[in-house]
């Protein structure tokens, strides 16, 4: 039941508006004065105020002036005769939803006060979902308390408030998106949009378009204007993931954006001004790629003015514990089961292994233990065949050597193996260890391992 607060000083104007209101359903509070008003709505946070202009003591405009904002602000309607209109209209240009002119006609007083409350309802849930969105991307929230992670935050609680271009540099499946998403809703444009563009997956004939729109006519098959990324972005952050795999003329674009702050549709003549936060992600060794030539030296600099590194899950396999419990009770939510944890033999496995697919593939190993566990603890028949700790699906023997492993060298024998076992077929070589086919090629060119000739992902 929405509340509606009235706050006239005639009492008989008072005894009307509740009669009205509340034989269409509303819950109804009444105020003599603006001070007694402003009592009210700190008390009982109505949907809607209606408040009469001329008042005794603090008039209707001062009223609405002092309404709280936070944590919700209601939809306001001034009463106003018809020789003070322009003091109406000096209430809407401050905030006030609408105004009605005396004598009040029944059916516009019924209509205003609706379209009021339907506006208190879509504020209140867009309210509603922002939180969830913050409670849900806090940079408190992102689990990891190793040393790496704790600096990571550090730097994304620093920045968070900024506009400054951020550069996040890690393995696929380290969370690099995440972290982006929580430092745009830690931030002042957390009510803007928020973008993620993954750009080694958009064809090299489509990006520019993608990111800044075209016109009419633009290209063939350009058969209306359409709106770029950045265009609709207006206000909030985007964030550009695999970066390093942009053409050079996008690229050349890009830093235009960063120092103009503006954009142009291709086939359009006009720029426009654009405020777009940029957070940038990759998984290459940018610096390489400037050596070859195939990346922009000045828009390297300007996107890492800060650069946040994400370690990768093998370096970091102390919060796999904390870790895998966030997944368990997200999955026990999402599938109905009641997992209480996990055995301690099963998390001892989770912890040595190497994580090829990182954390996005631990979430995946928990995900479909938490599905078929029969048993209140997941065990190790659970995630043994995810983790392929069987001779007959392994590819190395697992038993630990009493004088310990090097893990770059144990990683790079695995793909050798696993290139072997899958006749030079990289996609083939990259199921067998769990990883994604980017993954697998990025530590492949970064082992400089000779290899066969590079096939393309099925």
């Amino acid at each position: 039941m929405a509340v509606v607060l009235v706050v006239d000083d005639e009492p008989l104007q008072r005894d009307i508006l509740k009669t009205i209101l509340s034989d269409e359903g509303y819950e109804i509070y009444t105020a003599s004065s603006a001070e007694e008003g402003l009592r009210i709505v700190n008390e009982f946070k109505p949907d809607v105020v209606l408040t009469d202009l001329k008042m005794e003591g603090m008039d209707g405009i001062e009223f609405i002036e002092c309404i709280p904002r936070e944590p919700f602000e209601p939809s306001t309607i001034i009463m106003t005769a018809y020789g003070t209109i322009s003091s109406a209209v000096e209430a809407i240009k401050i905030g006030a939803f609408d105004y009605l002119t005396k004598p009040l006609d029944k059916d516009t007083l019924l209509l205003t006060v609706k379209r009021a409350v339907e506006r208190s309802a879509l504020l209140r849930e867009n309210l509603q979902l922002q939180k969830a969105l913050y409670d849900r991307f806090r940079i408190e929230g992102i689990v990891g308390s190793s040393k790496k992670m704790k600096e990571a935050i550090e730097i994304m609680k620093k920045v968070s408030a900024s506009s400054v271009t951020v550069l996040i540099l890690g393995e696929s499946g380290t969370g690099k998106e995440l972290a982006a998403r929580a430092m745009h809703y830690n931030s002042p444009r957390r009510t803007k949009a928020f973008t993620a563009v993954n750009c080694a997956a958009i064809p090299e004939n489509l990006i520019e378009s993608e990111l800044f729109g075209h016109e009419t006519g633009a290209f063939t098959g350009a058969t209306s204007r359409s709106m770029g990324l950045f265009e609709a972005t207006d206000g909030g952050t985007i964030l550009l993931d695999e970066v390093g795999d942009l053409p050079l003329v996008t690229q050349s674009k890009i830093l235009r954006v960063l120092q103009d702050k503006e954009i142009r549709r291709i086939g359009g003549r006009e720029s426009m001004k654009v405020d777009v936060r940029i957070i940038s992600a990759t998984n290459k060794d940018i610096e390489k790629e400037l050596v070859k030539k195939t990346f922009r030296e000045d828009l390297y600099y300007r996107l890492k003015v800060i650069t946040i590194e994400l370690p990768p899950l093998r370096e970091r396999s102390e919060d796999i514990p904390e870790l895998v419990i966030f997944f368990i009770k997200k999955y026990n939510q999402e599938l109905g089961k009641r997992i209480k944890g996990i055995e301690e033999d099963a998390m001892k496995a989770l912890m040595e292994y190497h994580w090829p697919g990182n954390i996005r593939q631990l979430e995946s190993v928990v995900e479909r233990a938490v599905l078929v566990s029969d048993t209140p603890l997941i065990n190790l028949k659970d995630i043994k065949s995810e983790l392929r700790f069987s001779q007959g699906r392994g590819i190395i023997d697992l038993d630990l050597p009493d004088e310990g492993i090097n893990f770059e060298e144990l990683e790079k024998e695995l793909m050798k193996k696993a290139m072997l076992k899958a006749n030079g077929v990289a996609t083939k070589a990259a199921k067998l260890l769990g990883m994604s086919y980017k993954t697998f090629w990025y530590r492949w060119e970064k082992f400089n391992i000779h290899s066969p000739k590079k096939d393309t992902p099925s």
